[in-house]
């Protein structure tokens, strides 16, 4: 038996265990909220809220560097980036404080310190000041979040590696950034510290950047990154990295025509994120891990013990913040409505924050043509936007996927200025179930990016 019994246990607080607790407790639920870290979790401390911050500054110098395409007159550009650093540390620590003020709530304990089970219902929690509390509680969210995973290539010990947290940490430019992974975290890190004026070298151990994405999509992503001078290696394993001397490194990789070395001054690895399972001991608690140590859940996030759940990032699966606020309106639906809310069949959209912007949604062409579907496709480059001419934004396309038989639209690529926000009009025509006439006809205001929306569905009607 735990020595103090709750209501409910919430272990981890990001987007969506900050919120949840709260809902509990103001529904009379006695709660207990544990965090061994900053509240907040990734998104706020070491994801949206600082790479999006930083992305902004990447631009404005991108943008200044590109005033005489204007009109207007600039000198030359450098960048401060120990002043980026901390604009970067102004948002995050406004983005907690934001999240603290809203956290004392009659019905609420907050204990700081590192959890663990003992049992299926039972945590043991290690305090900061070296103490120990056990709890217990019917019903348990765990909400532990992901980290970066480490590199394990030979000589990874021996050199100083960057991960996506400790980069933005950095007060001087790197000379020359090499990058591990083509993934939405390498290619954002890339493009900004190519922007702020450092050399870039991204590598790639499959034969694609952003591997989840379509050919023409991926192709596209690469060239605009090396139009901007970023260098771009493809199916290159990495096989170690050594010192070079001066301060540098030496990456060795292997390609198709053999080893190829690259010497840098930094090292980022974005080759994934891994689950803070592990300190938490699941098996303890009888609950059942994937082979990647993710919690496993059912379309209700509940785990294999009845009562305890996961949300967010733990549970594995794409790993976003709108997912994480999506599964906590799921659990607040679920625990405090008894409705039967699941993950099933809904609509998981994203952006990748390199400029310009991808946005996607649903299906890609690929997928529609694994499963036999029978589908047309549309597509207009963002050149054929009187905006994007307008604004001189005219790199990237849109792209939309159409089931030949309903109209329905399956799904979508926007690679362009604000491709995030224009895909999100095509996820609501979506979710509203209408067909693609319907996004032809609309009357969209002039001259909006939107207004390509017109064009992009019409051009099914001239294939």
């Amino acid at each position: 038996m735990a020595d103090e019994s709750y209501d409910v246990m919430v272990i981890g607080t990001s987007q969506g265990g900050r919120f949840l607790p709260i809902d509990l407790a103001k529904a009379g639920r006695k709660v207990a909220l544990v965090e061994r870290g900053h509240l907040g979790g990734v998104c706020v401390n070491s994801g949206c809220t600082p790479t999006k911050t930083m992305v902004a500054s990447a631009r404005a110098a991108h943008q200044a560097r590109r005033g005489a395409e204007y009109g207007v007159r600039t000198g030359p550009v450098s960048v401060d980036l120990a002043a980026v650093r901390e604009r970067k540390r102004a948002m995050v620590a406004g983005a907690r404080e934001n999240y603290a003020s809203r956290l004392p709530q009659d019905g609420l304990d907050l204990i700081e310190g590192e959890a663990r089970f003992t049992g299926p219902k039972t945590v043991e929690i290690a305090l900061p000041d070296g103490g120990t509390r056990e709890i217990g509680a019917p019903v348990i969210v765990i909400d532990t979040g992901t980290r970066p995973r480490q590199l394990t290539i030979s000589g990874a010990q021996s050199v100083p590696v960057l991960d996506s947290t400790s980069i933005m940490e950095l007060g001087e430019l790197p000379e020359h950034l090499i990058i591990l992974g083509g993934g939405y975290i390498g290619l954002e890190f890339g493009q900004m510290f190519r922007r702020f004026g450092s050399e870039v070298t991204i590598v790639q151990t499959g034969p694609r950047l952003l591997m989840r994405e379509d050919d023409d999509v991926s192709d596209e992503v690469a060239t605009l990154l090396r139009d901007e001078g970023i260098t771009v290696l493809t199916s290159a394993t990495p096989e170690r990295v050594e010192e070079a001397g001066g301060g540098r490194m030496r990456l060795t990789v292997r390609t198709p025509d053999g080893e190829r070395r690259v010497e840098g001054s930094h090292l980022l690895s974005a080759i994934g994120r891994v689950p803070n399972t592990e300190a938490l001991t699941p098996v303890a608690a009888g609950i059942r891990l994937s082979d990647n140590g993710f919690i496993e859940v059912d379309e209700y996030l509940e785990t294999s013990v009845p009562g305890v759940y996961a949300m967010g990032d733990v549970k594995g699966g794409p790993a976003f913040t709108h997912l994480s606020f999506d599964d906590y309106r799921i659990l607040r639906t679920n625990l405090l409505g008894q409705g039967k809310a699941s993950t099933r069949d809904r609509i998981v959209p994203y952006t990748v924050f390199i400029d310009p912007q991808l946005g996607r949604v649903g299906m890609t062409e690929r997928q529609a043509a694994e499963q036999n579907r029978s589908v047309r496709v549309a597509k207009l480059p963002m050149s054929a936007v009187i905006r994007a001419l307008e604004t001189g934004e005219t790199r990237g396309f849109m792209k939309a996927v159409i089931d030949a038989d309903t109209q329905q639209i399956l799904g979508a690529a926007v690679l362009g200025t604000e491709g995030g926000e224009i895909m999100t009009i095509i996820q609501v025509a979506m979710l509203g179930e209408l067909p693609y006439p319907a996004m032809a006809n609309a009357v969209f205001t002039h001259p909006l990016l939107a207004e390509g929306l017109n064009t992009l569905f019409m051009s099914l009607d001239a294939q």
